[in-house]
């Protein structure tokens, strides 16, 4: 009986694998991400006070959205809820006047009769639109 100890042979790591495995998730990853931004918007986020706002000299106009999607300007209900009505009301409105416009929005209003509201007020050149909020005095801040 030959006994012999064995020699050990000590254990390696080949790491040339693990490297290409790297490499490859690496172009994966840089294939795969976009770096271009998109379009970027420049929201100008509103601030508010306790200070009652100072009346402006001339009458600001009211859009407002009702939870069905149809629109009022400055209280006066519009025959149908298209763009073009919109458009119709706010220049008969507003004539050559385009100060401050105040959108009023139910909570349940859809997101697509708000934009649309506004899209019509900016293409009619109105530049500074007001979302109207409600302040919950229950509500934490």
């Amino acid at each position: 009986m030959n006994i012999q100890p064995r020699r050990r042979e000590d254990p390696e790591i080949t790491l040339i694998p693990l490297i290409d495995v790297l490499l490859v998730l690496l172009i994966f990853f840089m294939v795969s991400t976009t770096f271009n931004q998109e379009g970027r918007v420049k929201v100008q986020l509103p601030q508010s006070s306790e200070l009652p706002v100072p009346d402006a000299s001339h009458e600001a106009l009211v859009v407002t959205v009702t939870a069905e999607g149809a629109y009022r300007v400055n209280e006066r209900t519009l025959i149908n809820s298209s763009p073009e009505t919109l458009r119709a009301a706010l220049l008969k409105e507003a004539g050559t006047n385009r100060g401050p416009l105040t959108i009023r929005a139910d909570g349940r209003a859809t997101h697509q009769s708000v934009v649309t509201a506004m899209d019509v007020a900016g293409r009619l050149g109105f530049v500074q639109l007001n979302i109207a909020t409600v302040h919950d005095d229950g509500a934490p801040p």
